[in-house]
């Protein structure tokens, strides 16, 4: 058998252990040992069955503590709006000349917000930016008038959330570096987004599982009813 690497050997949680979730948070926070401050990732079991119309989850979440990381935005807006947006914090701002942008394969942002009437444009480039889960869509803030704040938003904190085909829901909520109430405050706010997204044909128990983990740290499980979840 092949022995395991030290950073492994040096774990001290149980990763079958059903932990309330302050205490998850800091077990996750103990053991991120990398070299670099390691971003940690909430991922929710939740029992919905997203072949179904009526079980989608999707949304967006303004995270209180933020997210750590450095968010690129592109803004499909014009005039006076994409002056809004460039006077936010936007990176790239344009209409067409964008457009022409990404086709060519620009693909140097995080995240892409439109004004509702960059929509027919932005719809072309479905194909380059919806595999990569970045095709604005009003249901996260992500088609608005107000492109300014949706920026600010998104440098500031927001993050979306769409339940994958196994009913799983990922979102990062900080880094291990974070305060221990600053990751308590950005789990309660992703867990009471996803709750208040229940959607109409989820039957049964809602939130099934809850776990932890840092990028290279072990996943630890979160009891869901320390989350009122």
């Amino acid at each position: 058998m092949a022995k395991q690497p030290k950073r492994i050997q040096a774990w001290n949680v149980d990763r079958e252990a059903l932990l309330p979730f302050d205490v998850a948070i800091k077990a996750v926070k103990d053991n991120a040992k990398a070299k670099f401050d390691e971003s940690i990732e909430i991922a929710v079991n939740l029992g919905v069955d997203p072949r179904h119309a009526d079980q989608q989850v999707r949304g967006g979440v303004n995270l209180p503590s933020g997210t750590g990381r450095d968010v690129r935005v592109a803004v499909f807006a014009k005039d006076a709006k994409a002056d809004e947006a460039r006077a936010a914090g936007a990176e790239y701002v344009g209409a067409e000349d964008l457009y022409e942008q990404i086709n060519g394969g620009l693909m140097d942002f995080d995240r892409v917000i439109a004004s509702p009437d960059m929509m027919a444009l932005v719809g072309r480039l479905g194909k380059v930016l919806g595999p990569r889960g970045l095709m604005p869509n009003p249901k996260v803030g992500t088609v608005t008038p107000n492109v300014a704040q949706a920026v600010k938003d998104a440098k500031g904190g927001a993050v979306e959330f769409r339940v994958e085909k196994a009913g799983i829901v990922h979102a990062g909520i900080g880094k291990a570096s974070f305060t221990q109430d600053a990751l308590e405050a950005n789990i309660k706010a992703i867990v009471g987004a996803l709750v208040r997204a229940k959607p109409s044909g989820a039957k049964g128990t809602y939130v099934k599982r809850i776990s932890l983990s840092s990028t290279m740290g072990p996943g630890v499980k979160v009891d869901p009813a320390s989350l009122n979840a």
